[in-house]
């Protein structure tokens, strides 16, 4: 039997797509980026000394203040930017400072040891960000970068974040004028101690006057433990961070007990959807699909009114078909209608901790292609680098137009 299956010639590069694809505009355009950058700092030593290079001071002329010195030959130096890899050679001086000591002059526009512009490394760390694993990147942006960009460059790119991180860890909050709160948990892999752990991210979003939310804290935890919120709402509290109006949360009992004892009497609202989730795990596949109809009558009722109508029918009809779904909503008490106690254009936006939850899904769709992330700070730092970049956007709430009206004192009737 004869095979068609063919060997390639040693030594013979596979084709690989866009291979082929040569732009003559891109081509062209880098050609000419050497001699710009060349010239640019050549203009900057120019004016640092006051003279061109060759050039003398006439007698008699004084030197500028600082600049005294004298150009010593030239150096190459190796360039990545947006525009791809180039060899520059960037000229030497040596200035005199009023204080008489001789020093190398230092350009601004090229930092000492400078490899790559910032807008490569934006590029490369956007790239990551976008959901594209470290060892991938090289491949991704192999059309820009002509040599391609190791795992190794993307971790260095990545640490340089960190610098940005810790600062937005230390803002002040004083001056941020939040008045809802949304407070939920995710968890996520890490690598701790060589091996794949679970870790919770709790994250806190805020909603200022005028309804832009905006993430005010993510840490990474062992748990949704009371001492674990506690930590967080000390922290964002230590910063500035005002008595909120509103709250919404999911319903952990750690979160709930935390807020207690730092902001008692705050009207705290249960998210629907996780009480939803609850109401069908107390009962029978069965009998899933007319809970979900009964229990969104409820919730989704025009007025506060039919709410309260309808949450009693809810009761009295569990309690005699399956009495711990009847249960499970007498646990929530009031805190599953304090959205009632808001203008109705809010209650969309106020019902669940939905705000939250997608963030949770972008950034597990984020995290997708590394599986374990390699630490329980990388986690946090990813997660608010996903907005701080720009990959994720953040809306302004339904109803912003009326959060500056007085929140009412009592929400459904809970007598059945």
């Amino acid at each position: 039997m004869t095979s068609n299956t063919m060997k390639p010639v040693a030594g013979e590069a596979e084709a690989l797509l866009f291979d082929s694809w040569f732009d003559p505009i891109e081509d062209g355009l880098r050609a000419k980026v050497r001699g710009f950058i060349e010239t640019m700092i050549e203009e900057e030593l120019t004016t640092a000394l006051s003279r061109p290079r060759y050039g003398r001071r006439q007698d008699g002329e004084a030197a500028g203040a600082g600049v005294v010195g004298h150009r010593h030959g030239r150096r190459t130096r190796r360039l990545t930017g947006t525009f791809g890899p180039t060899e520059i050679v960037v000229p030497r001086a040596r200035v005199v400072g009023e204080d008489g000591t001789k020093s190398e002059w230092r350009s601004a526009a090229l930092r000492a040891y400078q490899r790559r512009t910032l807008a490569a490394d934006a590029l490369i760390a956007s790239t990551y960000l976008a959901g594209t694993n470290t060892r991938r990147v090289r491949r991704a942006l192999a059309a820009v970068f002509a040599e391609g960009v190791g795992k190794d460059v993307v971790s260095r790119v990545w640490r340089k974040v960190k610098t940005d991180w810790e600062a937005w860890n230390a803002r002040s909050l004083q001056h941020e004028p939040i008045v809802r709160l949304i407070l939920d948990g995710t968890v996520v892999r890490v690598r701790l101690d060589r091996k794949a752990t679970s870790i919770s991210l709790l994250v806190v979003i805020g909603v200022r006057e005028d309804g832009q939310k905006v993430l005010l804290g993510v840490k990474s935890m062992g748990g949704e433990t009371t001492e674990a919120w506690r930590a967080v709402l000390d922290d964002l509290i230590g910063r500035g961070l005002r008595r909120p109006h509103f709250l919404i949360v999911d319903g952990a009992p750690g979160l709930e007990k935390a807020l207690a004892a730092v902001w008692d009497g705050v009207p705290t609202q249960r998210c629907t959807v996780h009480k939803h989730r609850n109401l069908l795990a107390h009962a029978p596949q069965r009998l899933h699909e007319e809970i979900s109809a009964d229990y969104t009558d409820m919730i989704y009722a025009a007025t506060a009114e039919e709410i309260e109508e309808r949450r009693k029918a809810f009761l009295r009809k569990w309690r005699l078909r399956h009495r711990a779904v009847a249960g499970s909503l007498e646990e929530a008490g009031d805190k599953l209608f304090a959205f009632t106690r808001l203008p109705p254009s809010q209650w969309k936006s106020a019902r669940t901790t939905n705000a939250i939850e997608r963030l949770h899904e972008e950034f597990k769709r984020r995290i997708k292609t590394q599986t374990i992330l390699p630490s329980a700070e990388t986690a946090a730092m990813l997660f608010w680098a996903l907005l701080a970049s720009g990959q994720i956007r953040m809306r302004k709430v339904d109803g912003w137009q009326s959060l500056a009206k007085p929140i009412t004192s009592q929400p459904v009737a809970l007598v059945a």
